[in-house]
C-alpha cells in the first residue's frame, strides 16, 4: 500500500505512481524582446530557498538572451543548480516578468497535480536523490538537469484534494518561519544600532532614580587586562562527542559563538581524551568574566575578534589556538560588559589599525594593549549589560524557535510523503 506514515484524517486513498509529464505540462512563452523595453528577470536559489527578483534592466542589456514571461503558480526549475533543490513555486508577485531558458516551467497537467505539492516533495530527502538522478555529469556547473530525464522521473502522489491539504499546511510553516526571519532580522538591527549609540555616547543611560552617571574613563588596554596563554590544539585534536575538558577554537569565535558566551548555548568541542591536558597552568584555563581573543584572520573583520566568558556551568574550558585569554585586573569591569566593549566601533577600529600581515592578520598581546578603551562607571555597565543582553536574549529566543520550527518541519517532510 502506497500511503505516507503520517497523514490529515479524511484521506483515506492509496497515492499513486506517475511519471512528471503525466501530470505536468512544461509551459513556454518566449518574449520578443525590445531593446527600449524594461525587464525583470527571477533568479532560483539552491537548497529550497525560494526565487528572488533581480534588477530591471533594458532590452538592450539582454541582448540576445533567451527568456520566457513567467507563469504564475508554475514549478520552475533551475537546470544548473537543481541537484541542489534550486526549485521553486511561481506566484502572482512574478507575473510580467522573466526567466532564462535554464528555468523550465510547468503547470498542473489537467488538474492531476499541485505544483505545490511537488515542490515540497523534491524538498524532502528522497526528492533530492531524483532531481540528482535526473542531473547527471561531474560536479558543479556540469550537472546540468536533463529535462527529458526530470519529465520521466516517477513521483508518488495523492488525489489532487490531499496534495491541496498537505501544501497548504506547508505553507502556514514556511509563512511562520518568515515572519521569524522578519523579525530576527530587524532585532539584530536594533540591537547593532543602539550598541553602536551606547558606545559612541549618543545615548546615554541613566540609574534608577533618573539620575546620570558620570563620564567616561579612558584606560589603555593594556592597564586594566592581564594576558594568559592558551594550547596549540587543531581541529584534529577536537571532538564534539564526549570528553572532560572543552576547547574553544578560534575559528568559532569569528563564525559562531555570541560575544556573552554561556557554555549551555554554545556546542563547544572536546579535547580527544588521547591528548595529554595536565601540564595546562590552572591559570590558563578560561573563567566566567574572562576574554577569549582571537590573534589571527584572513580578514579585518574577525582580527581581534572576542567573546566573553560569562557561564561555563561548571565545566573546565580551555582557550585554543591562535587565541589568548584576556583578565580583568582589578574587576574594573561589570560581567557582560566587556564583550559588547570589545565589539564596539572605537575598538574594532583600532584593532584593525593595529593588525600585522599579509595573507594572514594578526594581533599581538602588546599591540592589543595599547588599544584606548573609554570606560563607564561600573553601575553603568551593568545597566548597557543588561540592557543589550536582554536584547540578545530576545534573539537567541527567536534563533531557537527557527531552528525548533526546521526540526519540526523537516521531521514532517520524511513522514508525509512516499
Amino acid at each position: 500500500m502506497r500511503k505516507p506514515n503520517l497523514r490529515f484524517a479524511g484521506f483515506e486513498d492509496e497515492w499513486k505512481e506517475s511519471e512528471i509529464k503525466n501530470v505536468l505540462r512544461k509551459i513556454s512563452r518566449p518574449v520578443k524582446v525590445a531593446s527600449t523595453s524594461e525587464y525583470r528577470q527571477i533568479g532560483i536559489r539552491s537548497h529550497g530557498k525560494g526565487i528572488f527578483h533581480k534588477a530591471q534592466v533594458t532590452g538592450a542589456a539582454l541582448g540576445d538572451k533567451r527568456v520566457f514571461w513567467v507563469e504564475p503558480n508554475a514549478l520552475v526549475v533551475n537546470i544548473v543548480f537543481a541537484w541542489e533543490q534550486a526549485v521553486a513555486v511561481t506566484t502572482e508577485r512574478e507575473k510580467g516578468m522573466v526567466a532564462s531558458h535554464r528555468f523550465p516551467m510547468y503547470v498542473a497537467k489537467e488538474s492531476r497535480a499541485e505544483p505545490e505539492f511537488v515542490l515540497r516533495l523534491f524538498l524532502t530527502g528522497k526528492g533530492k536523490k531524483l532531481l540528482e538522478l535526473a542531473s547527471p555529469g561531474g560536479a558543479g556547473r556540469n550537472k546540468t538537469l536533463g529535462q527529458k530525464e526530470f519529465e520521466s522521473l516517477k513521483i508518488v502522489l495523492p488525489p489532487p484534494p490531499e496534495q491541496r491539504k498537505v501544501a497548504q499546511f506547508l505553507s502556514v510553516l514556511d509563512q511562520r518561519t518568515t515572519e521569524l526571519r522578519r523579525k530576527l532580522e530587524l532585532l539584530e538591527a536594533y540591537a547593532g544600532e543602539m550598541a553602536r549609540r551606547i558606545f559612541a555616547r549618543e545615548v546615554r543611560l541613566t540609574d534608577e532614580a533618573g539620575n546620570d552617571f558620570p563620564e567616561w574613563e579612558r584606560r589603555k588596554f593594556g592597564d586594566v587586562f592581564d594576558f594568559y596563554g592558551n594550547n596549540s590544539f587543531s581541529r584534529d585534536c577536537l571532538t564534539y562527542e564526549s570528553g572532560s575538558v572543552r576547547n574553544i577554537h578560534y575559528g568559532d569565535i569569528h563564525s559562531k559563538y555570541r560575544s556573552a558566551f554561556r557554555i549551555e548555548r554554545e556546542n563547544v568541542p572536546f579535547v580527544r581524551p588521547e591528548f595529554d591536558v595536565s601540564r595546562v597552568p590552572p591559570e590558563n584555563y578560561c573563567r566566567e568574566g574572562d576574554l577569549v581573543i582571537a590573534d589571527a584572520s584572513e580578514d579585518y573583520d574577525d582580527v581581534g575578534k572576542s567573546i566573553e566568558i560569562l557561564n561555563l556551568s561548571g565545566e573546565q574550558v580551555l582557550a585554543g589556538l591562535h587565541t589568548f585569554i584576556a583578565r580583568d585586573r582589578d574587576a574594573a569591569f561589570a560581567n557582560g560588559f566587556k564583550g559588547y566593549l570589545m565589539r564596539s566601533e572605537s575598538v574594532r577600529c583600532q584593532i584593525k589599525t593595529l593588525a600585522t600581515g599579509v595573507s594572514v592578520l594578526g594581533i599581538s598581546k602588546s599591540n592589543l594593549a595599547k588599544v584606548d578603551l573609554c570606560i563607564p562607571s561600573r553601575d553603568e555597565q551593568v545597566r548597557i549589560a543588561c540592557f543589550l543582553g536582554a536584547i540578545d536574549d530576545k534573539i537567541f529566543a527567536i534563533k531557537e524557535q527557527l531552528r525548533n520550527l526546521a526540526r519540526y518541519k523537516q521531521g514532517l517532510l520524511s513522514e508525509m510523503f512516499v
